[in-house]
């Protein structure tokens, strides 16, 4: 927990306070000095259009990674009131909404994304609502089968009998239980979302130019991959960091709570 913990606060802390330590405006064109390599005045070079690569990547972790924690947050939200429904509505409520999420599930995640993106146009809201669509549902299955594994307890039983109401059992009985296992999926979807991001925003149906994305920075260093390389490299590894260290966290979550399962 502490490691989720940790990175969870650098991410918020990238989010809230990267922009204020961009030495550069992550916007500004500076033609004379177009391509740059790395030096004293651009850390990491500029790109075609002579802007700050380090001013842009700091920016754009408001956009990645804000964007991907906001929208790994929806799909927790909407997945663990679904698969709550399903194990405590009863049998057609949960036929209804298993058969649905084995249908979404049937089609990659990212395909999905692209097609909803495309059919609603290029931009911010567009990129949100085609990831958040494609993202709930691994939540729903996770909830729904720890839901009907504690139906059955004395405790949720007895909550019953006392005329507690369905939603007031979820908040009390339901919810504390399902936290760490929801937790170690939300990792894992987060890593997903930046992917998924990356992605959208490299074939341009992301974040709109001229505001900073990794995947639109990717988008835009691709002219200029040959001549110079580290224009892409840079968004590349950031991306390719973040999402490793995200699921190294997730992983040692899950090998925690494992451990704390066995002693117990």
């Amino acid at each position: 927990m502490r490691s989720v913990a940790t990175l969870v606060g650098v991410i918020l802390f990238l989010i809230v306070f990267g922009p204020l330590l961009a030495p550069h405006d992550p916007t500004a064109i500076d033609i004379p000095h177009r391509l740059s390599p790395p030096g004293e005045e651009f850390l990491l070079g500029t790109d075609a259009l002579g802007r700050d690569i380090l001013s842009r990547l700091l920016h754009g972790a408001r956009w990645s990674l804000g964007l991907a924690f906001f929208i790994s947050l929806i799909g927790l939200a909407i997945g663990t009131a679904l698969g709550l429904a399903a194990a405590l509505g009863g049998k057609v409520v949960d036929w209804a909404i298993m058969r649905t999420t084995d249908t979404f599930l049937a089609f990659p995640e990212l395909v999905a994304a692209v097609v909803i993106a495309g059919l609603m146009g290029a931009g911010t809201w567009s990129l949100i609502f085609a990831l958040s669509v494609t993202g709930w549902m691994r939540y729903t299955r996770v909830a729904r089968g720890v839901g009907l594994s504690l139906r059955t307890r004395g405790y949720v039983v007895q909550a019953q009998l006392a005329g507690l109401s369905p939603l007031a059992i979820a908040r009390w009985h339901y919810l504390p239980s399902l936290l760490p296992s929801l937790t170690v999926v939300w990792t894992g979807m987060f890593a997903r979302a930046i992917l998924g991001i990356s992605a959208l925003g490299f074939l341009g149906f992301g974040v709109q130019p001229p505001l900073p994305e990794w995947g639109s920075m990717l988008l835009d260093a691709r002219v200029h991959m040959r001549s110079t390389p580290l224009q892409m490299i840079w968004p590349g590894l950031v991306v390719v960091t973040c999402v490793l260290a995200i699921n190294l966290a997730g992983d040692a979550l899950r090998d925690a709570l494992a451990g704390d399962d066995t002693r117990t």
